[in-house]
Formats: C-alpha cells, structure tokens, sequence
C-alpha cells in the first residue's frame, strides 16, 4: 500500500486525507497543535462556548460529498439548518437591513428599506450568476496550472464570456455603477473581505460570491462550526487515517528532486508523497529552506487578517441574530488604514457572530456568546497591545450606540485574537487569514500551484493555495490535490 503524509490538519487537509484513503493510500496526518482544525476549532470559558475561527458556513454539500464518497449518510454524523436570515446590517445613520436567505424576500425588503426597484437586484443577481457558473468549472474545479484545463468545452465557454467577468474593474466600481445607493454598495462591498481583500482593488469578478450567499444560502452547524472539523476527523479515522498531534513538522526531506518523507519531532517517516496544508510561505520557508521559493509567493502581498474578541455577554439582545454587521461611516478609509497604512481604523466595521441564538447551549441561561470581529491588517510588527485597547474602546462605542444600551456592563468573559496569535497557533503567514490576497485583478492565476514543477511527489492544499481560502474553496482545494496526485498514480 502507498503511503501519504499530510502536513497539517486543516479542513483541507482533513478533507483530503479522506479522498486518498479511499484511493488506496495509508494516510498519516501530522499537526503541530494538540487538535485537528486549524482555524476551525472552539474557545470554552465559564460555561461560554465560542467557535474560534470562520464563522459562516456555506455550501454543505461539500462536506456531505465527503461521507457519500465512503458509503455514509452524513445525516448520520453531521447536521446543519439554513439560516432564514443571512445577516443584519447596521448603519450609524439609523438604517437597518434584513439580509434574508431567500431571494424574493430580501430583494423586497431592500426595494422597502433603501427604495431600489426589484429589476436593479435580479440584474446583478443574473450577472453574478452568469460569473459563477462559467468560471466555477476553471477557476474553482480544476487546477489552472494545468495545460490540460485550458482544453475544454467548459473553458471555451468561460474565455469566450471573458468580457462579462468585470476582471479589470474593481468590485467597488461594479457595484457603484450597478446598484448606485450608497447602503447597498457598502453591503456588496464587503464581500471582498470574504476573500481577505480590499473592495476598492479586487476585481469585480468577485460579485460571484454575493451569487455564491444568496442562491445557495447561508447554514449553521446543529453543534458549532467545530462540528465539521470533529466529524470529518471521525470520519478519516474510519476510514484508516491516523493523526499524530503535537507532530511538529522539522522539515520535508527532498533527494534527486523526490519528497521522500519528512522530520518529525527528530525522527524520519518515509513515504510515496508528501502534501502541505500547511500555508505555503512556512513551507518553504521553514520545511524547505534550501529551495528558492517561486517568485508569484514573493510578489503576493497576504490578506487581510483579524482583531477578534470573544466575549461573553450577560443579557440576550432580541434585535441580534447569527450574523449581525454595524459600517464604518467611511469604507474607503477603513480599507486604506488597512492595506496601506498597516492599522485599523478609528471607526472599523463590526462584526457579530452569536451562535447561541441558534446552540443554546453555546451560553448560559440568559447570556449570548459574542465573536465580535473587524478587519485588520497582518502583522508587520505593530504594537497590537495598544491597537487592541484603541478598537476596543472604538467597537463597544459603535455597538452601543447602535443597540442604545452599553454593552460594556454586560461583558463578564473576555479572550481576545490578533494576527500574531493567528500565525502562532496556525502557522498562517502573519496571521493573514486567507493566503495572499486577492487584490490583484489577475491574482487568481498567481496563486501558488496544488502541486511542485519541480520536485516529484510534492504536493500543497489549503487555503494558501489555489484555488484559495474559506471551507467550501479548501474542500475543493483538497478534491483538486486528490485528482492530481489520482493522475499520477494511473
């Protein structure tokens, strides 16, 4: 039997552990820390339960496929409902939005709310649509660092529509020429923080992800997003996978130009092929110093990161729900100080994750679970001690003032995340959350490959990677990587 060794256990590399045990491979998967997850695991506190890292879940039936794929009904390990509504949308002007999962609604309530005729809505809808639907078999599929993939009935058609993807206009410009109110711009806007980048560069190809969230809807696992990390790992290890925690990876061992196993804690474990989940700078930087590392990871600027504080709240607040969003009065300077000035701004966007609304038990009686986040920019050495005590008195201001009541009273738990602590527990590149960004118009095709050109056996997946980050793009990332090393084995 062929042996694979995964370096990290990350949701795609947990994924993927799974694909190649099914193809025949005994499967080891090495990690650092004492759980598997990376991102994804949980923070318990004084009765408090908080999800530590992504907080949305979209499209599930990825991870369904994986137990269809070993003859399991995932309704058997692994539950989730949709969300009736999707999000809650705060201005400082006094404006409320209801993001609601099902189209028709929400087109309504914005026609109601900010007084857009419907027509506007279903014509970006109908564009974002058309994006995904003809980029997803390129761009999210298949590797785009094969030649192969550029020969096919399905990337005709993408090419041939090349012109309706707003590649060299920013999501920004797309969604101002588009939407025209000023409410409803912001709201587009911010999914480009889903890709960790800045609305005003990113292509507006990214309007996809609007598609992506309003069709095929937004969901909460019945026991916590730690849940699909917990039930895929049961799932590996029935199907043969073994995980080794506190395995700290030294480095991949490479002679002739072949992977031929790792160092591990000082000692050697050969195999067939090597894959990093791991982010793709530590590995070669750490794993792999003595090869040059390409020239697109050198030129790639990383993401965005975070700034999270995870409070416990002693009272319920009947106008929050899962997801809830207060704006920054001025968008553009937020995401200046962020990707320019390397700052968060006096007046960040925040975010609110609350799944007590949904988990009771994720709560004391009577209490709420706050993941309260903004965006931030990856470590370059600030003094986060000092920025975290600026935005915090900055974010429980803004909330405050939104909710009319002071919020600050009610905090009686507190833990708190920054992006050196991101990169320490995760070995994410300073702590950016999604790899490089994707503030380059083109930057989709400058990520880093799911397998090396030049070393033999040597592959990578995960969010650092092609096609790049959040759970549904790294379970691809981790059917791309299993194809690919599938092809080699015929």
């Amino acid at each position: 039997m062929k042996k694979a060794i995964i370096i990290g256990s990350g949701i795609g590399g947990i994924a993927l552990s799974i694909r190649l045990s099914k193809m025949g491979y005994s499967v080891k998967v090495f990690e650092s820390n004492l759980y598997p997850g990376g991102k994804i695991h949980s923070i318990e506190k004084n009765g408090f339960r908080f999800d530590a890292g992504p907080s949305l879940f979209t499209m599930p039936n990825y991870v369904d496929d994986l137990f269809k794929l070993c003859g399991e009904n995932p309704r058997d390990f692994f539950n989730y409902k949709r969300k009736k509504i999707g999000c809650k949308y705060f201005w400082e002007d006094g404006t409320e939005l209801v993001a609601y999962g099902e189209k028709k609604e929400f087109i309504k309530e914005v026609e109601e709310k900010l007084d857009v005729p419907k027509k506007v809505l279903i014509k970006y809808f109908d564009r974002a649509k058309i994006k995904y639907d003809n980029t997803t078999p390129l761009f999210l599929n298949k590797s785009l660092h094969k030649v192969k993939t550029f020969f096919s009935k399905e990337t005709f058609k993408a090419l041939l529509s090349f012109n309706k993807y707003d590649i060299f206009k920013s999501l920004h410009q797309i969604n101002k020429e588009e939407l025209k109110e000023p409410h409803l711009i912001q709201l587009f806007d911010r999914f480009a923080t889903y890709v960790g980048s800045n609305p005003f560069q990113v292509s507006g190809m990214m309007s996809l992800i609007q598609h992506l969230e309003n069709h095929f809807g937004t969901y909460i696992p019945l026991k916590g997003m730690v849940s699909i990390t917990e039930s895929l790992v049961n799932l590996a290890k029935r199907q043969g996978v073994e995980f080794l925690f506190e395995s700290n990876v030294d480095k991949i061992i490479i002679e002739n130009n072949i992977a031929k196993g790792i160092m591990s804690n000082g000692h050697f474990s050969s195999s067939d092929i090597v894959i990093s989940n791991m982010d793709i700078n530590p590995t070669y930087n750490i794993l792999m110093p003595e090869i040059s590392k390409p020239k697109k990871i050198v030129r790639n600027n990383p993401s965005s990161s975070a700034l999270i504080f995870y409070w416990g709240i002693s009272k319920q607040n009947p106008n929050l729900d899962l997801h809830n969003i207060f704006f920054s009065n001025n968008y553009k300077e937020e995401f200046e100080e962020i990707f320019k000035n390397y700052n968060i701004s006096d007046d960040p966007t925040v975010y609110i994750n609350i799944t007590s609304k949904d988990i009771k038990n994720d709560a004391p009686k009577n209490c709420e679970n706050w993941f309260v986040m903004v965006n931030a920019p990856y470590d370059t050495g600030q003094d986060w001690d000092l920025m975290i005590n600026k935005v915090r008195k900055s974010v429980l201001k803004k909330i405050s003032r939104n909710l009319k009541v002071d919020i600050s009273e009610n905090i009686i738990t507190e833990e708190i995340l920054t992006p050196v602590t991101i990169q320490s527990k995760t070995k994410s590149h300073l702590g950016a959350l999604y790899g490089p960004s994707s503030n380059k118009r083109l930057s989709a095709f400058f990520r880093h490959s799911n397998f090396s050109n030049d070393i033999k056996s040597l592959f990578f997946c995960g969010g650092s990677v092609h096609p790049g980050g959040g759970i549904p793009i790294c379970l691809l990332s981790a059917k791309i990587t299993a194809e690919l090393i599938n092809n080699i084995d015929k």
